[in-house]
């Protein structure tokens, strides 16, 4: 894995609500200290009340959210710039994937969670937090911690309403299946998948991939969904099979 993909970093519980505010403050023009106070005021009542610990989980989760949409690394400068750009036209739908795409592309353990979900859900319809966790560990260590993150991103995926809590402790079902029919989004969404890094190493079909359970995509080969960024390419194997992959600089 590389470097972003071997950190566990999304170690908090993010609920969508608290992503769409960020990206709206950022669409506002505001500046990274703006961001952090108005998350802080709309935080205080809901994470860390009553706590004066510097670190306390409102901190840790202000940082998460300012790293997805504001202090976004190099790399994903160019695909944050091309979300916000889209934003304001999107409906719901096409909203939640943005933020979806964005966070897995910051942060490819919550990418890795989804993954190892979806893939459960495809072959038996229930995915269990404790079969999600064995595979997490499996991944990023025997460690507490990766427990307890695996934990919360699994409730973020309840919070965002592609989870669905079943009979028995632990066991999930799907939730809403979101319908994408929007081309430019489906593209932008195959690139944040190759910039979460292992994701989809080896997949001719990154829109196929269990990573994006929570959506009905369209069906669009590499070179129609090369042609809505420039930041995509194909390599073509053989006579009829084309792999999307990120444009060399």
């Amino acid at each position: 894995m590389n470097e972003r993909a071997s950190q566990v970093g999304v170690s908090q519980r993010l609920r969508l609500e608290w992503l769409e505010a960020t990206a709206n403050l950022m669409l506002a023009g505001n500046d990274v200290a703006v961001i952090r106070d108005a998350l802080d005021d709309m935080l205080a009542s809901k994470l860390s009340v009553g706590s004066g610990s510097e670190r306390g989980s409102r901190q840790k989760t202000i940082t998460i959210l300012t790293k997805i949409w504001r202090n976004v690394p190099p790399d994903v400068k160019p695909l944050r710039n091309d979300a916000l750009q889209m934003l304001p036209a999107l409906n719901l739908n096409h909203r939640h994937a943005v933020h979806w795409g964005m966070t897995l592309a910051v942060y490819p353990f919550w990418g890795m969670v989804a993954a190892h979900t979806g893939g459960l859900l495809r072959l038996q319809g229930t995915a269990a937090a404790a079969q999600v966790q064995r595979r997490i560990r499996e991944q990023y260590g025997e460690r507490q911690t990766v427990s307890r993150a695996a934990a919360r991103v699994l409730r973020s995926f309840i919070d965002w309403g592609v989870l669905a809590d079943a009979d028995g402790k632990g066991l999930y079902v799907r939730g809403r299946q979101r319908e994408l029919g929007d081309a430019r989004v489906a593209a932008w969404l195959a690139e944040a998948m190759l910039r979460s890094g292992p994701l989809v190493r080896g997949s001719a079909s990154p829109l196929r991939h269990p990573t994006l359970f929570p959506y009905r995509l369209p069906h669009l080969a590499a070179s129609q969904l090369a042609t809505h960024s420039c930041r995509l390419d194909v390599l073509r194997q053989g006579l009829d099979e084309e792999v999307l992959m990120l444009r060399r600089k």
